[in-house]
């Protein structure tokens, strides 16, 4: 059931975090969460608080060994990341949750936001932006999300994205 995992990243898994979205698993990352609120301040103490007490339908991940015993006495579910590159980030997640690897064009790797098909001139409007003259939409499927205003496709990039995997399939066989 890896399909159905959620996690909740702490500031030193950003890498983690884009990769995770692109394997379309729904992922917090504390960096883009708002802490202050009536019940915490805004000090380090206060976000370790908040990410061991709230969101708890998601697993906490964290290189932070003080947040990870922190959640574990508190039953929190909590995975101590081990390594600081990504793809042995991942390949322990592989190893103990059973994460699946392939992407999944279903969410945004900036926001988390659940990306869909865009409209004619969603994709006009991104093309003028971004400066691109290549009639993307004849060329890609495109998905895109509305939070961020971006446009997601399969371009040059993706050779990037495969050559990594590849080397997460390594690890697989």
């Amino acid at each position: 059931m890896s399909e159905n995992l959620k996690f909740i990243c702490d500031r030193m898994l950003g890498k983690l975090v884009t990769w995770l979205r692109i394997f379309g698993y729904d992922t917090l990352y504390a960096g883009d969460l708002e802490f202050e609120d009536e019940n915490f301040g805004n000090s380090k103490i206060d976000e370790d608080r908040v990410l061991v007490n709230k969101f708890k339908d998601r697993i906490l991940l964290t290189k932070d060994r003080e947040l990870y015993r922190l959640a574990k006495k508190s039953g929190r579910a909590a995975i101590l990341i081990t390594s600081d590159q990504v793809l042995t980030q991942i390949k322990q997640l592989v190893a103990t949750l059973g994460v699946k690897t392939e992407p999944v064009m279903n969410r945004c790797s900036v926001c988390n936001t659940v990306l869909r098909k865009p409209s004619k001139d969603e994709i006009l409007e991104f093309m003028k932006k971004e400066g691109i003259k290549e009639d993307l939409e004849k060329k890609y499927d495109l998905w895109y999300c509305e939070k961020c205003k971006k446009l997601y496709w399969m371009g040059s990039h993706w050779k990037n994205m495969k050559r990594f995997i590849d080397e997460l399939k390594k690890f697989r066989a």
